[in-house]
């Protein structure tokens, strides 16, 4: 693919730290859109030197922020990015090289980062996500978390990987499980969810023991212990938001 027929979008809301890396790899492609959800930080100012377009808007739902862009994308195929990850040379110049058919969409493996090591185990292994796409055969459904693009039509595979860096250090990644759970907890409600209770004695170790033991974190030393351990809590943090959030109802 010319990746001049391509739009790049970014969605960022404090991400000054990941943001330039993020735009320094897809540099040469059709257009790069910013979309930030009003930072604190100094995101909007590397967004201005380096993307063709930078929006301001507020943040309801990873799906609504995600649909909204793309919609304002000048070329039919979108290759969405979250701010913490990044493009390699590898996969770049397979993208270049793609000749998409028939397909509506690829999905990209992501190779992950936390805690000064790459995860190899804990589930992490087998991460996708589906961002390359034809946003006239593809769009976000409505969800607060797990949002995933659906497609009309057959999705590929690139044999590259995003890299990823989800979590700056344990205080980042407690900040995120507050604010993820929170959404979690508003799904699982709405969506009939029950025994919130029951799920919150029996979800979180069952959790641990997947990715720790089933997943082999063990491997992945003190950074997968953890992350295995903070997973575990976010569990137990859903389903206790859950019960409050249906108690309070």
């Amino acid at each position: 693919m010319n990746l001049d027929r391509i739009s790049v979008v970014v969605t960022a809301f404090n991400e000054e730290a990941n943001l330039a890396r993020c735009l320094d790899s897809v540099r040469g492609f059709g257009e790069v859109i910013v979309v930030d959800s009003f930072s604190g930080d100094g995101s909007v100012g590397v967004a201005r030197t380096r993307a063709s377009v930078v929006y301001q808007r507020p943040y309801t739902s990873p799906p609504d922020q995600k649909n909204w862009a793309a919609a304002r994308a000048r070329n039919d195929w979108v290759l969405l990015l979250d701010a913490d990850e990044a493009l390699d040379e590898s996969t770049r110049g397979e993208i270049e090289a793609l000749d998409p058919g028939p397909r509506a969409g690829f999905w990209i493996r992501r190779r992950s980062d936390y805690l000064g090591r790459t995860i190899r185990g804990c589930g992490w292994q087998r991460d996708k996500v589906l961002r390359l796409y034809d946003r006239r055969r593809g769009r976000y459904p409505d969800a607060w978390v797990h949002e995933e693009v659906v497609l009309e039509g057959e999705a590929g595979w690139l044999s590259g990987r995003l890299r990823h860096t989800p979590y700056r250090d344990v205080a980042h990644h407690m900040e995120k499980i507050d604010a993820y759970t929170t959404r979690g907890a508003r799904q699982y409600v709405e969506r009939g969810g029950r025994a919130a209770l029951l799920n919150m004695l029996l979800h979180p170790p069952s959790r641990f023991v997947r990715m720790y033991a089933l997943q082999r974190g063990f491997r992945d030393g003190y950074p997968g212990l953890v992350l295995c351990l903070l997973s575990s809590y976010s569990v137990f943090l859903k389903y206790a938001k859950a019960w409050e959030r249906a108690r309070n109802a």
